[in-house]
C-alpha cells in the first residue's frame, strides 16, 4: 500500500489544484475547505508553501485511539479510513491529530480524513506530492 508524501514543496506555487481535486473526488464538492490536504504559506505572502497532510501514523494512531466509536479504522500502510456510519461527529479525532491534518466538515458533521488515494498527487502540475510505497 502507498502513502501520500509532500516531497517537493519547493516547487509549489499555491494553485490549490490538489485541494480542489481532493474535495471534488472524495467529497463531491469543489470547495477547498472540503479537502483532506491543505496548502498554506509558512510565513505570510513571501513564505514558501507547505502541505498539511496525514502523515500515515503506523504504530500509535492518535486519531483512531481518540475515537470513542471505532469509526477510524487503521490502514495497513498507515493512517486511517473513516467509517461514516459509526462516526458521531464528536471531533475528538481532530483534536488528537498531532499534525492538525484532520478537518471537520461543519455541513456533514464528520471529519475529513486523507485516505491516501493519491488523486491530489495526480493533479499537482508541479509534482509536489507523491504516493510512495510503504517503507520507501
Amino acid at each position: 500500500m502507498k502513502v501520500l508524501r509532500a516531497i517537493e514543496m519547493n516547487r509549489c506555487i499555491g494553485c490549490f489544484s490538489c485541494m480542489i481535486t481532493c474535495a471534488a473526488v472524495n467529497q463531491q464538492d469543489h470547495s477547498i475547505m472540503k479537502s483532506a490536504i491543505r496548502i498554506k504559506t509558512s510565513g505570510g505572502l513571501t513564505g514558501k508553501f507547505i502541505a498539511i497532510v496525514c502523515q500515515a501514523c503506523k504504530d500509535d494512531v492518535p486519531c483512531a485511539e481518540a475515537c470513542p466509536t471505532g469509526a477510524l479504522v487503521k490502514r495497513q500502510a498507515g493512517g486511517v479510513l473513516l467509517d461514516k456510519e459509526k462516526c458521531v461527529g464528536c471531533e475528538r479525532c481532530v483534536a488528537a491529530c498531532t499534525v492538525d491534518a484532520i478537518y471537520f466538515d461543519l455541513d456533514t458533521k464528520r471529519p475529513i480524513v486523507c485516505k491516501h488515494c493519491g488523486v491530489c498527487a495526480r493533479f499537482c502540475p508541479h509534482g509536489c506530492l507523491r504516493l510512495i510505497e510503504e517503507g520507501q
